[in-house]
């Protein structure tokens, strides 16, 4: 009876244990999407709602929110790799195609009415202007700002040019959203990376 006793707490602990990884996986998620979108403000109490958790839990699973600030910010920067990489395949590896997808994807009416689930360099970019220089989270976001500007870089351009337009076009597309001037600058942009059929800028 004792082992059967016993058999049954040890599963109840896997249970717990991958209960609490799921829970800790849930809320890592939706910071990272919350932080998208409304930013980095927000109170713990307001993000373990968003996640169906009680706030009282949250200290069982992150030492602060600047520890979950910083799991979300990679979070989010490895979510815009992996759209990356699905670019890739889908353009069958061809990398000015999948570029030239991607820019016109980013630079969409779509991408700057939905920061929640966009590019993070954007949408977190005035938190980590206000964060620590030394801090974790600043780290992760200019390693993601290097990896993403290299993945745009071919030899006709420099990414961190291509990056730059682009950041900043979405920025002041979603600060001026509500105004023809909006998409306006959406396009702009867009004419300006996206080459014509004769390979110049449009």
């Amino acid at each position: 009876m004792s082992s059967e006793i016993q058999a049954e707490g040890v599963l109840m602990g896997r249970v717990s244990q991958q209960q609490a990884e799921e829970n800790r996986r849930r809320v890592v998620e939706n910071a990272a999407r919350l932080f998208r979108a409304k930013g980095t403000h927000l109170s713990v109490a307001d993000l373990m709602k968003a996640s169906g958790l009680t706030h009282g839990g949250f200290y069982k699973q992150f030492a602060s929110k600047d520890a979950l600030i910083d799991e979300a910010t990679t979070h989010a920067f490895e979510e815009l790799a992996q759209l990356h990489s699905a670019g890739l395949e889908e353009h069958a590896g061809q990398r000015d195609s999948a570029r030239e997808a991607l820019i016109n994807t980013y630079l969409s009416v779509e991408h700057r009415d939905n920061p929640a689930d966009g590019c993070p360099a954007a949408a977190l970019a005035a938190d980590m202007a206000r964060e620590p220089a030394d801090s974790e989270a600043r780290r992760v976001y200019t390693e993601g700002v290097g990896d993403f500007a290299a993945a745009l870089a071919d030899e006709e351009a420099d990414g961190l040019v291509r990056l730059s337009t682009m950041v900043g076009a979405l920025i002041l597309a979603r600060a001026t959203q509500g105004s023809p001037v909006s998409e306006t600058i959406l396009e702009s942009a867009r004419t300006s990376l996206v080459p014509s059929a004769d390979g110049e800028p449009r």
